[in-house]
């Protein structure tokens, strides 16, 4: 990761704002499961495994794929996907799946 995008990550998600809810988080993983397994762990390799993914990083990166500002790879699959989460889902998937061990 750039340094200078790193840097406008760490201003922009401070990582003491996070207030996802962890059971709402696995209530709306359904949709997730499809690829990135029903337990975070993807049987697919080209779909990254989300179990016990940093918190502030899944915030950024779905936060990125709604903005459109991810391309390339899949985001294809996930930019429809992510525009269609609110700030409170991001919030409660990124709880949810980081707090998977």
């Amino acid at each position: 990761m750039n340094i200078k995008i790193l840097g406008l990550v760490l201003i922009a998600f401070p990582l003491s704002t996070f207030a996802g809810d962890i059971e709402a988080g696995k209530a709306k993983s359904a949709t997730c499961a499809a690829c990135h397994g029903a337990n975070g762990i993807s049987n697919v390799p080209v779909y990254p495994n989300l179990q016990g993914q940093h918190e502030g990083y899944l915030v950024s990166a779905l936060n990125a794929y709604k903005a459109g500002q991810r391309q390339g790879g899949l985001s294809a699959v996930m930019v429809p996907q992510a525009t269609s989460l609110s700030d409170q889902d991001i919030e409660d998937l990124a709880a949810y799946y980081s707090s998977l061990k």
